[in-house]
């Protein structure tokens, strides 16, 4: 499986419209996944604090889109220090479609601000 973690609102959205693209896509030309190991390292790295995240659990088999696995490059070119350059990440090549996931799981919010994925 691979994860991908977004808000309650843009999920919704997707299941209106049948299909789930994240901005990423437009930006970077690709959706952000992760494996099950790497979900709270990127959570914590890019979301911490922010409320009503899920975990869209994927079943890559099930995917209309390409699938590749990547170095962690952020965005600006650099790698974050939480992530090892040596990792590879799932990249998701075009939309979601809804069939995929197969699982929603909330992202559990620490009081500290921080957190910790319970799959």
């Amino acid at each position: 499986m691979i994860y991908h973690i977004t808000s309650v609102h843009d999920w919704q959205k997707a299941l209106d419209l049948g299909v789930y693209q994240a901005d990423s896509l437009q930006t970077e030309g690709f959706i952000h996944c992760s494996t099950q190991a790497q979900v709270s390292k990127v959570a914590n790295a890019f979301y911490r604090g922010q409320k009503q995240l899920i975990v869209l659990e994927i079943a890559p088999e099930k995917l209309h889109s390409p699938l590749h696995w990547e170095s962690p490059l952020h965005p600006d070119g650099g790698i974050l220090p939480s992530l090892e350059a040596s990792e590879e990440f799932p990249h998701i090549y075009g939309t979601i479609n809804p069939e995929a996931v197969i699982r929603v799981i909330a992202l559990e919010l620490e009081p500290d601000g921080s957190f910790i994925f319970h799959p």
